[in-house]
């Protein structure tokens, strides 16, 4: 399996994860380019791609699909309330929707040689998911913009080789930044996104042998530092109750505007 973040961040994001016969992306929030460049660092043609996983209809995760497929044809992925979503932004443009294809929130399904679970999340969108990718042995996840977690939560991502997960902002720079109030309280409340702290403290919930990798994604532009988030996470591990420690893993943060590394497992 192979797993590399396209762009991840509060202004646009997609995930790539694939295997030597089987291409994805998850969520198509940046422009085409942008994703055709990803794709080359990954040694893929747009064209090879079977399919677009979107985790909801924010602008951030959605915004150039509909460039995309008007030149790539892929099928999408998503639950009923994402699809309608997708469908009601009309800036998208026009494009084929018989490429949209519905799939549930608590579903296992296959795309290839790829194993893909799903899971609801609590976020302020219409019916939100992560999704969890197997081939072979190997397990990855891709769990960001969600304002709380639980027991579930934890179970879903057990057992992980590669997590990309949501540290989304300091509450301190938030709290005392310029956004509005109501997008703070949004922000910060239980559909909102996972702070630096509750990321780690989620990471240390799932932590175990098997972890090869964790890339802290979704960082917002303005109320978040890599070096703030980098720090947090690892704090919590250290303070958590499992045995592992803040330097045992790989950490690295997602980029905002340019392809990350790419990672084999």
């Amino acid at each position: 399996m192979r797993m590399m973040s396209i762009a991840s961040g509060s202004s646009g994001n997609s995930i790539y994860a694939g295997s030597d016969h089987t291409h994805i992306i998850v969520d198509a929030g940046v422009s085409r380019k942008k994703i055709e460049n990803g794709l080359k660092k990954a040694e893929v043609s747009p064209a090879d791609l079977d399919a677009i996983l979107i985790t909801h209809e924010h602008r951030d995760h959605i915004g150039g699909l509909g460039v995309f497929l008007r030149k790539y044809p892929v099928p999408v992925y998503a639950t009923p309330g994402t699809i309608e979503g997708i469908k009601n932004t009309r800036d998208l443009g026009e494009f084929d929707t018989g490429l949209l294809h519905p799939i549930k929130n608590d579903e296992h399904f296959l795309i290839g040689d790829m194993e893909i679970d799903t899971m609801s999340i609590s976020h302020d969108a219409a019916d939100p998911v992560a999704y969890r990718f197997s081939s072979g042995n190997k397990k990855a996840a891709v769990i960001t913009d969600l304002g709380e977690y639980n027991e579930q939560t934890i179970d879903f991502l057990r057992e992980l080789n590669i997590v990309y997960i949501e540290a989304n902002h300091d509450i301190r720079m938030l709290e005392t930044g310029p956004y509005p109030y109501e997008l703070k309280k949004r922000i910060l409340g239980k559909r909102g996104h996972l702070s630096n702290e509750a990321g780690g403290r989620l990471l240390s919930s799932i932590l175990c042998g098997k972890m090869e990798h964790v890339f802290l994604s979704h960082l917002s532009r303005e109320n978040n530092m890599p070096e703030l988030a980098l720090e947090a996470v690892r704090l919590e591990i250290e303070m958590s109750a499992n045995e592992f420690h803040g330097d045992d893993f790989p950490i690295d943060v997602s980029g905002r505007d340019e392809a990350g590394m790419i990672t084999d497992i």
